[in-house]
């Protein structure tokens, strides 16, 4: 009986890790198509609606790397359960008849569960063959950025028909089912596991995000009350300098900074930083221009359902370049597909600043950005995991995806500055030019990104087995594919190093 119950469990795991990923992703999404309804429903102003996104990226941010160290220890299915747990009833806060302020709340605990895309990957490397897990890996780091180009047009489409409850409704249909896919499917930590939370750590990670991410979203406070953003901008500066100086001291960190700090790590996650700016801001571009009315002089007025079917190119040409990366990362080493994959952003950016006159072109760039997108995503965990052993699986690409959700972030407010720039005094919309001036400062973001890869790939000391190696050890050999083992190494070497 339990026999079976095991094999039922394997059987299920990848789908359940892969649909977990996007259902947290597309989730926690969910703000950006609602914030004119939200504002219209709740008769709040657009600057409070726009909370219901940011709180959830927020939140996001500072679950991930907490979660990133539960995740690394003997507790994991249980972390993951009530991180679901909380999802759901998160969701089901967004649903109910309340006041905005507890939307507001519902939409903060939904951001908890963009952490647990690390907790998957930390999952499949421990519980998948070799290979397979490489791939799983890739695709779920693909889903778990494609899942808002998901969620969008069914979020308009549920809008429209059913008003904004009946889209949050969606959330707290898809989220109840990742929960009990997780119930069936999650396996135990391997034993031998221990996880200790820096507490106070967390706290500080927590004040530094916040600021950030405030002064990311807030665009006019730079504009009205430049004074005070410059100020709270040296206090994120100082909190996430004393949370360093605090991590590199303690002995359980909240995230392992020395490891951070190996080559390999920290070039990906500058790469990942500027690259994450960069093709948010093409995201946002593309988004709020299809949806500007015909009456600006340009634009194509769509609603927001069907400017959410702009986004299918993304995801269904982000899922393929996802599918293809595991592929071409056998032949070509992962930083250098990450130069690739930057380049190819940035066409998609050439595209938009070029040619944006019918709608077509607009679909051809967003399937650009997301083929560029998908397959970056892809190659991004092969450059950290391969000098990262099995345990920190979780905590390494925690850190990762925070450094991405503040690069999102400052993406989309890099994206309004350079609008609001661009606006003429009494008028409501851009001018038409300032999206070719946006579009400008994202290639120049992607050039950076593909540079900083490029230099990676040459500067990148060989890759040590995960699996046996100390975080952030020098490399003894190369490794075959990104969760690696050194070519001709014997089977049971393996093994041994495993235990």
């Amino acid at each position: 009986m339990s026999t079976t119950r095991e094999h039922s469990e394997a059987r299920l795991l990848v789908p359940s890790l892969m649909f977990i990923a996007l259902v947290v992703a597309a989730v926690a999404s969910l703000g950006t198509p609602l914030i004119t309804s939200v504002a219209t429903t709740f008769h709040v102003s657009l600057d409070s609606a726009q909370w219901t996104l940011t709180i959830s990226l927020l939140s996001g941010a500072v679950a991930t790397p907490v979660l990133g160290r539960l995740g690394a220890g003997p507790h994991r299915r249980a972390t993951i359960l009530a991180t679901l747990a909380v999802v759901v009833a998160g969701s089901a806060l967004t649903v109910l008849p309340l006041p905005f302020a507890w939307l507001l709340v519902g939409r903060a605990a939904q951001g908890v569960g963009l952490g647990l895309t690390a907790l998957m990957m930390g999952v499949a490397r421990d519980h998948l063959p070799e290979g397979r897990s490489a791939d799983t890996i890739a695709l779920i780091s693909v889903v778990s950025i494609i899942g808002a180009g998901v969620g969008y047009p069914l979020a308009g489409l549920l809008t429209e028909f059913g008003g904004v409850r009946a889209a949050y409704g969606l959330g707290l249909f898809v989220t109840a089912i990742a929960f009990l896919a997780a119930w069936r499917s999650m396996p135990v930590a391997p034993k031998g596991r221990s996880a200790h939370v820096d507490v106070a750590g967390a706290l500080v990670l927590a004040g530094g995000l916040f600021l950030v991410l405030f002064l990311a979203s807030e665009t006019s406070l730079w504009s009205r009350h430049l004074a005070v953003a410059v100020v709270l901008a040296i206090v994120a500066v100082l909190l996430l300098c004393v949370w360093t100086a605090s991590e590199l001291r303690s002995k359980a960190p909240l995230v392992d900074v020395r490891a951070v700090r190996h080559p390999a790590v920290a070039g990906a996650n500058l790469a990942m930083f500027v690259g994450g700016i960069g093709m948010y801001l093409l995201l946002t571009l593309i988004t709020r221009y299809a949806q500007t009315p015909h009456s600006a002089g340009y634009g194509f007025g769509l609603t927001t359902f069907v400017a959410g079917l702009v986004l299918v190119p993304f995801s269904v040409l982000g899922f393929v370049a996802g599918k293809l990366t595991p592929r071409v990362r056998m032949r070509i080493d992962a930083p250098l597909l990450l130069a690739g994959s930057a380049v190819v952003v940035g066409g998609g950016f050439v595209l938009f600043a070029a040619a944006r006159s019918n709608l077509a072109e607009l679909f051809v760039a967003m399937g650009v950005l997301g083929f560029g997108v998908g397959s970056f995503s892809a190659a991004m965990p092969g450059v950290i995991l391969a000098v990262t052993p099995k345990s920190e699986t979780s905590s390494a690409m925690s850190f990762n995806y925070v450094v991405r959700s503040v690069g999102y972030s400052l993406g989309s407010a890099m994206g309004g500055l350079v609008l609001a720039a661009g606006t003429d005094t009494g008028r409501l919309f851009p001018r038409d030019g300032a999206y070719t001036t946006a579009a400008l400062v994202g290639i120049a973001a992607m050039a950076i990104t593909t540079m900083a890869s490029l230099a990676l790939a040459r500067q990148r000391s060989p890759e040590t087995n995960p699996t046996a190696a100390p975080t952030g050890a020098p490399s003894q050999g190369r490794s075959k594919s990104m969760t690696g083992s050194p070519e001709g190494r014997p089977e049971q070497e393996r093994k041994e190093a495993d235990k």
